[in-house]
């Protein structure tokens, strides 16, 4: 057999594999195509639009719709077909729940009042009605408590009134803020206020001069370790809630927001189950 063809024949052996090997990574990628939708109604938006667009990076070929509204319904709309995960802090026995990340729930009050720390059952005194002046905490406390509440669509009201054991029973004289910032400017603003929010935003603000405090917990500080390992008691858990039987979209999103750098992101505004 000539030498040139011999060549020949090992060229286009060589490329055959190539050209497989390409073909196979190919479709090794784009095994996983589809789209899928998110639903929600808390304060984790635009975090889980993040994730949405890495995943969507990461599998060409898949596209992950993300609709927010206060009003939603979740767990029905993923019980109903009309979305495929829900995002939530309230668990649903017909759904398969996924904590893929931890919200801690700070308490706040105006830097000059006197009082550093409280129990649970203090503030479930505090923030049902039950407590009205802050001398009955501290003689050094003076004027009304005035409580800074959340609108109860909002998944840290669940869980903030699940860690107390009052859902539902929260101060019907109390104002309502809807964002983080309301609730800092007004306790910042009034020496009686005292408000809750997301651990993460209490924790800049007042790494940049805000004048509130973050209390204590049952001798407990409020922080990533505390929080993910349950000692502090106010957090409320990030879930994923999906069909008992979910499709490969799902399942791989869902891996993805577990995975390293899904938990990064998550990690920029809540705490992540894995350290």
């Amino acid at each position: 057999m000539p030498m040139a063809r011999l060549d020949c024949r090992v060229h286009a052996f060589i490329f055959l594999l190539l050209t497989s090997a390409l073909w196979f990574a190919h479709e090794a990628n784009a095994g996983l195509t589809g789209e899928m939708t998110v639903v929600g109604t808390g304060p984790e938006k635009t975090t889980l639009e993040r994730l949405a667009r890495e995943f969507e990076r990461a599998h060409p070929g898949t596209a992950v719709d993300v609709k927010w509204n206060r009003n939603f319904r979740t767990a029905a709309m993923v019980k109903a077909g009309k979305a495929n995960l829900a995002v939530t802090g309230v668990d649903d026995p017909d759904l398969t729940a996924t904590t893929v990340a931890w919200d801690g729930i700070a308490v706040i009050v105006n830097f000059s009042n006197p009082v550093k720390e409280v129990t649970t059952g203090q503030l479930r005194d505090l923030f049902s009605g039950a407590t009205r002046s802050w001398f009955a905490l501290d003689e050094r406390g003076s004027g009304a408590v005035e409580v800074i509440r959340r609108p109860d669509d909002q998944n840290i009201t669940a869980g903030f009134e699940a860690s107390l054991g009052i859902a539902g029973g929260m101060s019907k004289s109390s104002l309502e803020s809807r964002a983080d910032h309301k609730v800092l400017s007004r306790v910042s603003g009034r020496l009686g206020a005292i408000g809750y929010l997301s651990l993460g935003s209490a924790l800049e603000a007042v790494k940049f001069g805000t004048p509130v405090r973050i209390l204590l917990v049952n001798g407990v500080d409020a922080g990533e370790p505390t929080v993910r390992n349950g000692r502090y008691k106010l957090r409320r858990p990030v879930l994923f809630l999906t069909c008992k039987k979910s499709s490969p979209l799902v399942d791989a999103f869902t891996k993805f927001v577990l995975s390293p750098a899904g938990q990064r992101i998550m990690d920029e505004v809540y705490i992540p189950v894995h350290p």
